[in-house]
Parts: structure tokens; C-alpha cells; sequence
């Protein structure tokens, strides 16, 4: 098995975080054995590491065994989480992951217990942290089961709990309801946090955004409507930077950091639609922070990007499509479907795109592959008759003309064994007008009832993108039987408590049905934009789970190099195997999509530390106790 230094995952001292002081550092440490007590006096007592494993093995085997034939009395749930946690503690002071890790976790552990105070410049708050609740919740102290919201609702709203559970029959339904009320004004209080695109004070405002953008150019509204006029006006050149800033209030650092990746040949553009987005009045990122996360590039990515310009082909190929592409243009890691890239180039460029690799500016006339070579692809998929989904992505296969389109679907629909082709395309976030009756009219002109299905695959990130156009667009669409699904990715600037569950809302309220909701790749230049795995299991758990079920039907996922998605959700795809000192990040071993299929190898992951997370949460004004959850998810 690769370590964490050969699997190109180690990101330490690549994650933006700001320990504490040592006077939070040494309070911290206290509540730590607090919480471990008698983890704490055997570490003490050992003499060597030896000794103090076989002792903290022997003291978890007791408390599994006391909690299992009910000697320790906890409520069901708490119960269950000290189980789930003496698990993990295990594994992660297990001799066999640490050679995986490369570090032992126990071993300072060991140390804090007998250094104290004196390791504390080696060991992060981060660290501490993880092992103060790690201890709560072994020894049924983590309050898990008085339920996430309680301590959101307040005591006086929370205590209608007891009460209906006490009294039962229809006084304690009517209490029950009454009870599920709060609860529902509490997320819908949430909502208020965040920018609603088809809310009509933010229409409006963006109206008055669009006006001054057509003002500008001198266009009309006949030009907004027109998908070429966005296409032409795209922002991507150093001489367009002093036109944004005429537009749109932008910080210094904003106006630096999109000269310097215009100057470097890193991937950037913005589409005049897309622009309108913004918040023409504030620079800050109070009401639109998705947005300008998604195409503003931050410093560390640009650095990153710069220094590795000539090699990027291969350092930020994070899913290894070098390894997994059979033939230039397609990718191929499951065994009935694969990816045709039809464009390597988009009318705007996400800046946590997957393929910053080997993704062109904004429109590049390289970008478009000769027909030759997507006639060879298609050959591929005539050959391999195990082929029945194709997805034609890229790039932004939406940029390609209507005829062009036409010509590579009629192509592949001369191929029997395919039985549904999925068009991976953020066209109607960026330039919704694409759409366009005749272009829907096309694509739905290839769906053979019981023989083939066309589909669309769009990235929406936040209620934010969600407008009166894209609503238009993908009413097109599904006006000509083609579903839309949407993949989230899923990154700090939507990572906020209830923010994506506003997103799901808004995504079904026009007809998009979520799909995936993406782990970010683990890529260190796009450390901006990284979360815990934690987060993604505790908003599926607690925030999506208060919707109803036709509303949360996307799955939590994380892309492992090469071999392919892995469900969040499930335990049985991931291990926690240790705990970085340093930065106090966990490191997981993800299991390979063909576990049960063939003999592949897992594959080891540093993690952003759930301290750092919440700290940066911090910064931009959330109460990170409303977070403290997070810490039991593993």
C-alpha cells in the first residue's frame, strides 16, 4: 500500500490554519484528561509505548464489555456512539495503521500524558480537540442523544420534547406538532442567512445589476437573451479586469489575484450573466460569497498553479485520469459507463475545477477536439458493447454548436448497447440562454422510448445561482423530456449550517433533482476550498434529514484516485487511522470502488482539520457551537 507522502495526499503545512495560544492550548489539554481520566493514569503508569498500547487495548476491551452487558447504563444512542468511538480509538492506535500513516498518534498521546505543558509546541489545538471528544464520547459523556437542535431551539422550546413524549395520544401530538413547528421556523430562520436567487427583492436587485451591465456595452435586453452575446462578451483578458471594476466593487486582493492568473495563462473567465450575480453594492462577500469563490481565485491556488504550470498535467491530476483513460478523450472507471470529452474549455472556469490540469481559458480554440478524434472515441464506445451510459463533459460540452452537438449524438445513437447519454454541462448556471427551445428540441430528438434516454448533469452550488433564467432553461429542458439532476460540490462557501438544504429547495422548486453532493477533491491548491468529510456526514445526517425525502436525494460522495466514488454515508468505505499532531488533521483510509470485485488496494487521505474548519467558520461570523456535533462524526 502507498503512504501518505507516495499517494501525493499529505497536506500538512498546506492547510491554512491558525493554532490557538498556549493558554487556550494548556486549558484545552486540561479538558482533555478530564474527559480521559483513566486513559490518562494508564498512559502515565507506561513505560514505553508497548506497554501503554496493550493497557489502552485492555481498558477499551473492559469498557466495550462493561457497556455490552449493561453494567454502564446510557441512553441507546449514546450508547451506540461509545461504541462507534472505541472503535476508532482503536483503530488508530493499531500498529498496522500507523505504518500506513507513517507516524504514531499514540506515541503523543503517551507524550502529552507525560510531558504535559512542555509538548504542547508540538501538538496542535486541532489534535487535542479530536481526542477531548473522542474521550466524551467513549465513556457516554458527548450528550449525543439529547439531539443536535437542542441546543438551537433553546431549553424552553426543547423541554415540549419531554412533554409529548410523556403524555402521548393526541394532547401530546398536538404538542408533537407544535414542537416540529419550531423546529421548522428555526431552519427557515437559517434561510434568512443566505442570498435566495428567486426571491423578488433579489430579482430585483439583480435586474438593476443586469441593466448596468448592458449599459455598458450599449446592448439591449434582446442582447441579454441572446446565449452568442454572453459567449462574446466573456471576461478573460487583462485588459477586461479595469471593466470589472468599473461593474462591480472588487477588493485589492480580488483585482490582484485575477491579473496575476490572467497574466500566468491560469484558467479564468467570467460570463457577463454570471456577473450579474454579484453583489453590485459590497465587495465584502456577505450576500454572495459562492459565487465569487467560484470564479475569483485565491492566492495559494494561484501560487500553486504558477509554480507548477509545466508539470500541472500530472501534480493536479488528483483522479489520475492519466491512468484511467483508455484513449485520448475518454476516462473509463466503471464497467458500464465511461466519460467522452467533447470540450476542454467553458464559457466561465470554476476555480476548484477537477481539471485545472488541462482545462483552457475561457473559450480557447484549442479547446474544441477535431472531429477525427471524437470520431475515434465513439469508435471505442462501438466496440465495447459493456459500454449502455456515455457522458459527454469535459469542459462544457454546451459551448459546441447546435450541429456539432447533433452530429456527436446521432453518432453515438447508432450504437445499440447505449442506453443513456448524460450531458455534464453548467450551462444553465453560467449562460442559462443556451438553452434554447430549437437546442432542447435537438437533444430530445435523440430519446427512443425504451431503447435510449437523454439526460442533463449541471453543477448548482448554493441558492445563490438559482434565478428566474435558470428556472426558464431548465423548464426547456424538461418541456422536452429530459431530466435534469445536479451535483454539488460541496466547499466551504456552501458548507454553512442549513445552506445547502436551502439549495435542494430551491434545485426541486425548478425542477432539478439533486444527485451527488461531492466531497471537493482533495487537491492542496485548492485548499480554499476544502472541508472536513465530517461536515458532509453531519449535514446529511442532521440538516437534510429535517427534509422530506424527494428533496434530499442526493448522495454524499468522495472520489477516490482512480478508483472511483465511495458513499459517505457508509461506514464500511472508509477507516479513521489517525490524528496529525501538527495540524491535528485525521487521516482516513478510503476503501477502492472494486472492494469485492478485485484485490485493489485502499487509499490513504489527509484530512482538513475540523479545527481549522471551525475556525475559518469563525471568521466569517458563524457560532461554532452550533457546529460541535461534527466532532462525532468519523
Amino acid at each position: 500500500m502507498e503512504t501518505i507522502i507516495e499517494a501525493g495526499v499529505d497536506i500538512l503545512g498546506k492547510i491554512p490554519w491558525k493554532d490557538a495560544s498556549f493558554e487556550e492550548k494548556v486549558q484545552a489539554l486540561n479538558e482533555m484528561w478530564k474527559e480521559g481520566e483513566q486513559i490518562k493514569k494508564l498512559l502515565e503508569e507506561s513505560t514505553d509505548l508497548e506497554e501503554a498500547r496493550k493497557k489502552i487495548y485492555d481498558y477499551l476491551a473492559s469498557l466495550e464489555w462493561e457497556l455490552r452487558v449493561g453494567r454502564i447504563k446510557l441512553h441507546r444512542i449514546d450508547y451506540w456512539l461509545a461504541l462507534e468511538a472505541i472503535k476508532n480509538f482503536r483503530n488508530i492506535i493499531s500498529p498496522e495503521n500507523e505504518k500506513i500513516a507513517t507516524f504514531s498518534t499514540l506515541e503523543y498521546l503517551w507524550r502529552l500524558a507525560k510531558e504535559g505543558e512542555r509538548l504542547l509546541n508540538k501538538v496542535s489545538m486541532g489534535f487535542i480537540l479530536e481526542f477531548k471528544y473522542l474521550f466524551k464520547a467513549i465513556h457516554g459523556n458527548s450528550n449525543y442523544a439529547k439531539g443536535w437542535i437542542h441546543d438551537l431551539l433553546g431549553e424552553e422550546k426543547a423541554k415540549i420534547v419531554h412533554e409529548f413524549l410523556r403524555i402521548g395520544g393526541r394532547e401530546g401530538a398536538i404538542l408533537r406538532s407544535e414542537y416540529l413547528d419550531e423546529v421548522a421556523k428555526l431552519v427557515k430562520q437559517y434561510f434568512g442567512r443566505y442570498t435566495f436567487g428567486l426571491d423578488p427583492k433579489v430579482i430585483e436587485k439583480r435586474e438593476q445589476n443586469i441593466q448596468k451591465i448592458l449599459d455598458y456595452f450599449g446592448a439591449t435586453r434582446d442582447d441579454w437573451m441572446d446565449y452568442k452575446w454572453h459567449f462574446k462578451h466573456v471576461f478573460k483578458k487583462l485588459e477586461h479586469v479595469d471593466m470589472l471594476k468599473e461593474l462591480v466593487p472588487l477588493t485589492e486582493e480580488d483585482v490582484e489575484n485575477i491579473k496575476m492568473a490572467i497574466e500566468n495563462r491560469i484558467p479564468f473567465g467570467i460570463t457577463p450573466y454570471y456577473l450579474h450575480l454579484l453583489d453590485f453594492e459590497r465587495a465584502d462577500r456577505k450576500w454572495d460569497p459562492q459565487v465569487r469563490a467560484q470564479v475569483i481565485p485565491p492566492r495559494w491556488y494561484l501560487e500553486e498553479m504558477i509554480k507548477h504550470r509545466q508539470d500541472r498535467n500530472y501534480v493536479f491530476d488528483f483522479m489520475k485520469e492519466h491512468d484511467t483513460s483508455p484513449l485520448e478523450l475518454v476516462t473509463r472507471r466503471y464497467p458500464m459507463i465511461a466519460i467522452l470529452k467533447v470540450a476542454d474549455t467553458c464559457p466561465q472556469i470554476c476555480v476548484y475545477c477537477q481539471r485545472n490540469w488541462e482545462i483552457e481559458e475561457a473559450f480557447s480554440p484549442v479547446g474544441i477536439p477535431p472531429k477525427a478524434l471524437i470520431d475515434k472515441a465513439i469508435e471505442w464506445f462501438a466496440n465495447h458493447e459493456s459500454m449502455m451510459d456515455v457522458l459527454l463533459t469535459g469542459g462544457d460540452p454546451a459551448i459546441l454548436n447546435d450541429k456539432y452537438m447533433e452530429y456527436i449524438l446521432s453518432r453515438l445513437a447508432e450504437i445499440d448497447h447505449i442506453k443513456s447519454i448524460r450531458i455534464g454541462s453548467r450551462i444553465v448556471v453560467t449562460v442559462p440562454m443556451r438553452i434554447t427551445k430549437e437546442y432542447a428540441e435537438m437533444l430530445s430528438s435523440f430519446i427512443e422510448p425504451n431503447k435510449r434516454n437523454v439526460m442533463f448533469v449541471t453543477h448548482v452550488e448554493s441558492a445563490e445561482e438559482v434565478t428566474p433564467y435558470m428556472a426558464k432553461a431548465v423548464k426547456t429542458l424538461r418541456d422536452h423530456d429530459i431530466y435534469v439532476y445536479n451535483q454539488q460540490v460541496y466547499q466551504f462557501a456552501t458548507s454553512r449550517r442549513f445552506q445547502y438544504v436551502l439549495t435542494r429547495i430551491a434545485l426541486k422548486i425548478i425542477g432539478i433533482d439533486p444527485y451527488y453532493n461531492f466531497y471537493p477533491k482533495g487537491k492542496f491548491e485548492q485548499r480554499d476550498f476544502l472541508v472536513p468529510v465530517a461536515r458532509l456526514a453531519q449535514e446529511r445526517k442532521e440538516e437534510a434529514r429535517l427534509l422530506p425525502g424527494q428533496y434530499r436525494t442526493d448522495e454524499p460522495v468522495f472520489n477516490v484516485p482512480a478508483l472511483g466514488k465511495n458513499h459517505i454515508r457508509a461506514w464500511q468505505d472508509r477507516e479513521l487511522i489517525a490524528i496529525m499532531p501538527e495540524t491535528g488533521s485525521r487521516i482516513y483510509v478510503w476503501h477502492p470502488w472494486e472492494k469485492g470485485v478485485a484485490p485493489v488496494d485502499p487509499w490513504p487521505y489527509v484530512d482538513v482539520p475540523i479545527y481549522d474548519y471551525l475556525m475559518r467558520l469563525k471568521e466569517v461570523g458563524e457560532d461554532i457551537k452550533e457546529y460541535e456535533s461534527i466532532w462525532y462524526y468519523y
